[in-house]
């Protein structure tokens, strides 16, 4: 259950919690729970709509009625698979970050369980997509990612974090992320599969580029030296 911690709010403290959170991430990218919070505040229409799209979809549906987490519970299995696999892939991404599964905040400011589940879903897919489209988690694969969540959930925050991240690039990041990343991004969001039907704890055995054909997901590109 995604129950814990949710709270209600009027329109205008909603719109309060917007704007600084809005503000807090700006000043330090770092905080994800601002970023959550923006996510939450700005996002109802679009998680409804994502809502939407999962029922239709046999696969979404799956997801919604038995509502798995992305926590090392569930996923450490993944650690023992064979090396090729989609699961083994995540958990070297993880592993190689220190990363855990555990630590995403809760979903605080959605009004229904149902769209508090999906919230929770955009949230810990994050790094399952971070793996199939192979970005790292600097400042410019986090910003690519982030192109590619805005279309394929068209929530605000991703659009903001966008505008937020390439702010603080210099120069050189800059002419790197416009000329290289985005285009790419931008392709690659329009063309894979509507990624938040996807039940992935379901296909962690696959061979990781059998999953990403599947799926119609094309590699970011090596970096230009």
């Amino acid at each position: 259950m995604i129950e814990r911690a949710r709270i209600k709010l009027s329109p205008w403290q909603q719109a309060a919690v917007a704007v600084g959170s809005a503000v807090g991430a700006l000043l330090d990218p770092r905080r994800a729970d601002l970023i959550a919070a923006l996510g939450e505040t700005t996002g109802k229409p679009a998680f409804e709509r994502v809502l939407e799209r999962m029922r239709r979809s046999p696969e979404g549906r799956a997801v919604l009625l038995e509502r798995p987490r992305v926590i090392s519970a569930k996923v450490g299995h993944a650690w023992d698979l064979p090396e090729n696999t989609f699961g083994a892939a995540y958990a070297r991404f993880l592993g190689s970050r220190n990363f855990s599964p555990d630590d995403r905040p809760p979903v605080r400011f959605m009004d229904t369980d149902e769209l508090a589940y999906v919230a929770m879903r955009a949230r810990e897919v994050h790094d399952f997509w971070h793996t199939l489209f192979g970005l790292p988690t600097n400042l410019t694969g986090e910003s690519a990612l982030k192109v590619i969540e805005f279309e394929q959930m068209h929530l605000p925050m991703c659009l903001l974090s966008v505008v937020g991240g390439t702010s603080r690039f210099n120069a050189k990041q800059r002419k790197l992320f416009f000329q290289h990343y985005f285009p790419w991004a931008v392709k690659a969001g329009f063309q894979c599969t509507d990624l938040m039907c996807v039940y992935y704890e379901q296909h962690f055995h696959e061979d990781l580029e059998d999953a990403r054909r599947k799926w119609g997901i094309i590699p970011a590109p090596t970096a230009p030296k």
